[in-house]
């Protein structure tokens, strides 16, 4: 008795399996990732902390060794920018650039993140790389000229934006690369948060809100504890050796990126 052919082969339609099969093919020949939780692992819960600890300290010593420049802070720089505008002082140029030097980091990162991704790589590791590069350019350039400088000299300035750019790298990593990690380095939004789920978790009815409260304040306390601990260390630091203190915050990226590496990144991409 003859055999009937298989209809889907006569029609040019692969069968089922074969279609299951080159899935499977095209699934494993492209890298798959997820962008890591805060809860993934236990190197992951303290990066947030890390991080925060690099921001006090680079902002302090940025302030107190760069004329009163705010790396991390973008709102002090424009208040310190309006005041002496208004004030017909003159604005000082680290300033001045910092605000369109931070806007543009963060667009640049935002990008290179999601071409990172659309070719299937993470964009945490590579951007913590990033951050590292910038603070070590930053010291290198600092310490270069001794322990003290002049905010106005060209170097200084130079210097200054590094850092600005290497806090916008951090602060859209946050965003992008660490699922539910708080801010590192804007501390009146997370002491705001932070207040308001330590009433949530004191007034609460429902067990779930006051339970999803109880994990936000747990979240984001050490980030605030961290950037405080980072600025008492990195005024102590100045104080002490002048800029050649960023060697706190550089030596901390480090360890942020060695943190990074041993973070797992397997597992499917989460949107």
């Amino acid at each position: 008795m003859c055999r009937t052919p298989d209809i889907g082969l006569r029609q040019g339609v692969a069968p089922q399996s074969t279609v299951r099969h080159m899935s499977e093919t095209v699934e494993r020949g492209t890298p798959r990732f997820r962008t890591p939780s805060v809860e993934s692992s236990l190197n992951a819960k303290l990066l947030p902390t890390v991080l925060s600890v690099i921001a006090g300290s680079v902002d302090a010593i940025g302030f107190l060794g760069l004329g009163g420049l705010f790396t991390a802070h973008v709102t002090g720089n424009l208040v310190i920018l309006a005041g002496h505008l208004v004030s017909g002082s003159g604005a000082p140029v680290a300033p001045m650039l910092s605000v369109p030097v931070f806007v543009a980091t963060l667009g640049l990162t935002r990008l290179l993140a999601g071409a990172l991704e659309r070719i299937g790589f993470a964009s945490l590791r590579p951007l913590l790389l990033l951050q590292f590069l910038l603070l070590a350019g930053f010291f290198v350039l600092c310490a270069s000229a001794g322990p003290r400088i002049d905010p106005d000299a060209t170097k200084a300035i130079l210097a200054g934006m590094l850092g600005v750019s290497a806090m916008a790298v951090q602060n859209a990593l946050v965003q992008i690369s660490l699922k539910g990690a708080p801010s590192t380095a804007v501390m009146t939004t997370n002491i705001t948060r932070f207040m308001m789920d330590v009433g949530d978790v004191m007034l609460g009815r429902k067990p779930a809100d006051v339970a999803k409260a109880r994990d936000r304040a747990m979240r984001t306390l050490p980030a605030i504890v961290g950037f405080a601990v980072g600025c008492g260390l990195g005024a102590t630091c100045e104080a002490a050796i002048g800029l050649w203190s960023l060697a706190l915050p550089a030596g901390l990226a480090l360890v942020a990126v060695a943190m990074g590496m041993t973070t797992d990144l397997e597992g499917g991409h989460d949107p």
